[in-house]
This record gives C-alpha cells, sequence and structure tokens, in this order.
C-alpha cells in the first residue's frame, strides 16, 4: 500500500479517502489548477507473452487498440454479463498491461482473472508500488508538459517520460492521471505542488461524476449490464471483437435495446452526502433505482451517479430525504465504438 503520509499536511481519512487543510477546494478546482492524490484507484498488472491473449478472451475491450498511445476503457463480466469490474487499459511494454479501476476491486478482479490464468503464460499482480495523482485545471496540460517534460495525450490516451506515465482523462475541467513508483511521489508531489494546490481525492471523485463516469467499487460488483452504467456510450465496449466471457448478454441487451436501467447524472438539494447504494425513491417510497457516487459541489451541494429506471415519466424522486434534480450528462447515450476514438488519436 503507497504511503501517502509523505505528502505535505495530507489527512488520511481512511485508506481511499485523502484530504488537506485547504479551503473550499472544489471551488478552486473551479478556477486554479490542483493536484489530488488517488487513494481510491489502483494498478493490476498483467503480463506474459500470452498477456493480450488473455485478456482478450475476458475483456469487452479490442486489446491491440492498446497499443502504447490508445488506452481504451473496459470492463470485466460475468457470464450473465453483470460488470465485475471496470477499468481503463494500457499497454505498458512488450509483454505487459495495466488496469486502472477501484482500488477495492484490484484483488478480487486478480483472483477472478487467476482461475483462467493457469492455460496461458501469464501472470496477475497487484502493483501496489505505483502511485496516482490527479491533477485538474485549464493550466493543468501547460504544468505537465513544463514540469514533467511530458506533452500530455489526447482524452484516453497515454504518454510515458521514463517511468512517469500520463492519462488524459475527461470532465469540465482538463484532467491528468499520473501513474509513478511510488519511490517517486514526494519529489513528484513537490514539483508539481509549487503551481498546483492540494485536495483530496474526493475532488477527482467528483469530477468524474460530473463527466459521467462511475467507477464501481467492490459492493456494486455484479450487480450492473456495461450498458446500466452507460459504458457502450463511453467508449467502453467493443462490439467489433470476438467473444469474452459475458458478451452475449452485452451483446443481446444492446441489440435489442432491453436496458431498463441507465446512469443518470442529478444534484441533491441538500447537504448530505448519501453512502453507495443509497436508494433513489419515487413519491411514494418505491425505489427505481440506487446511488452509485456522490460527493459535494463548489456550492455545498450534493451531485450523483445513480442507475435509474428508463421509464420516462418517474415522477418527483429523492434520495434519504432530499429531492433528486436531473442534470444534463456531458455525452449522448448512443453506441460509441472504441475503435473510432482510438482512430481520433
Amino acid at each position: 500500500m503507497i504511503d501517502w503520509s509523505v505528502l505535505d499536511r495530507v489527512r488520511v481519512v481512511d485508506d481511499e479517502h485523502l484530504d488537506f487543510p485547504t479551503p473550499e477546494p472544489a471551488r478552486r478546482a473551479l478556477d486554479a489548477t490542483v493536484i489530488a492524490p488517488l487513494a481510491h484507484l489502483g494498478v493490476l498488472e498483467i503480463q506474459g507473452s500470452d498477456a493480450a491473449r488473455f485478456l482478450q478472451g475476458q475483456t469487452s475491450a479490442q486489446v491491440d487498440l492498446a497499443d502504447g498511445d490508445f488506452a481504451p476503457l473496459t470492463c470485466f463480466c460475468s457470464v450473465k454479463g453483470r460488470v465485475l469490474a471496470n477499468a481503463q487499459l494500457l499497454r505498458r511494454g512488450e509483454q505487459t498491461y495495466w488496469l486502472i479501476l477501484s482500488r477495492d476491486l484490484v484483488t478480487p478482479l486478480a483472483e477472478h482473472l487467476g482461475k483462467f490464468a493457469p492455460f496461458y503464460q501469464a501472470s496477475l499482480t497487484p502493483r501496489d508500488d505505483i502511485a496516482l495523482l490527479g491533477l485538474i485545471g485549464q493550466e493543468a496540460p501547460a504544468l505537465a508538459e513544463a514540469r514533467l517534460d511530458m506533452v500530455p495525450p489526447a482524452i484516453w490516451h497515454q504518454v510515458a517520460h521514463e517511468e512517469t506515465l500520463v492519462l488524459r482523462h475527461p470532465g469540465p475541467r482538463p484532467r491528468l492521471l499520473l501513474a509513478l513508483p511510488e519511490a517517486a511521489l514526494a519529489d513528484t508531489w513537490r514539483t508539481l505542488g509549487a503551481q498546483a494546490q492540494p485536495v483530496g481525492n474526493a475532488i477527482w471523485r467528483l469530477h468524474d461524476i460530473q463527466a459521467g463516469l462511475a467507477w464501481l467499487g467492490a459492493e456494486q460488483a455484479d450487480a450492473y449490464l456495461p450498458q446500466m452504467i452507460n459504458w457502450e456510450a463511453l467508449g467502453g465496449i467493443s462490439f467489433k471483437k470476438g467473444c469474452y466471457t459475458g458478451q452475449e448478454v452485452v451483446a443481446r441487451a444492446h441489440f435489442r435495446g432491453q436496458v431498463k436501467k441507465r446512469l443518470v447524472r442529478a444534484q441533491l438539494e441538500g447537504d448530505r452526502l448519501p453512502a453507495p447504494g443509497s436508494a433513489v425513491e419515487d413519491a411514494a417510497g418505491k425505489s427505481l433505482g440506487d446511488v452509485l457516487s456522490a460527493e459535494l459541489d463548489a456550492y455545498g451541494q450534493p451531485e450523483v451517479l445513480a442507475v435509474l429506471s428508463t421509464k420516462e415519466d418517474l415522477g418527483p424522486l429523492s434520495v434519504a430525504g432530499q429531492p433528486l434534480k436531473r442534470l444534463k450528462l456531458p455525452y449522448p447515450i448512443e453506441r460509441l465504438d472504441p475503435e473510432a476514438l482510438a482512430d481520433k488519436g
């Protein structure tokens, strides 16, 4: 596990939540460049001469698209097509791939995939020695270029310099995810922190919510079809590749339009953060969906991602007594082929 205590003034709330005494961090992320330790995310490495072939049979991504430039979204499903984990897939070397996903799913996914690994020349290793940092802000790309000597890539692409990797994620402000050896964490933090204000990883989570991007955790595994978290609208499913575990169910749901719940973005009228799994209820108290993630925005109100019934007229909705107002997603709910994203460079 990463020793985050090397970061100046860091407060460890728990294993997945870090904070700093920075006033109004969500507001600062609107106007300034901020840096956050992404303690809630982790890295799983797949390495070996059969690594690509092994992954091809398990993941929704077309593995050969992960070429050291494009780093597609992906997911791993049960035989019933439910998402066991969703991740970003990137190629880290000749026979080495990394998955970036929720930290509490790294070990469960490794154990699941480990059932198939003996049939391939491939090994699975949780990379507890890799630290992940997030840069957010209009000047974040320029800061990375000036301080790290790296020209930031396009969204869902990667660039590497020595042992540091930079990925670009979508959001209301430019966002860069840095992956680096733990031994370089303190120096890199100081280098970037000279021009970026430290904030807790809740701010990165908030920008994920605003990007309509849900990272499932251990409590949410094996509960949703990929389409229920809008994964095909984000380019996380290749419908042009061959079979993988759960592929038939995922394809059938897509081509027959059998998705009865979808990821929505919303704001709650209140100031209490609902726990993941909290019910979204109608006026009669009937559950029509549940909350996946929630964080306070720059005005102190909870913004949430929830999986909700696709029925058109649901009437007034609430979460834990707080009225829910739906917000617009930053992308259309339609199929986006990862092959097209890769071509855009």
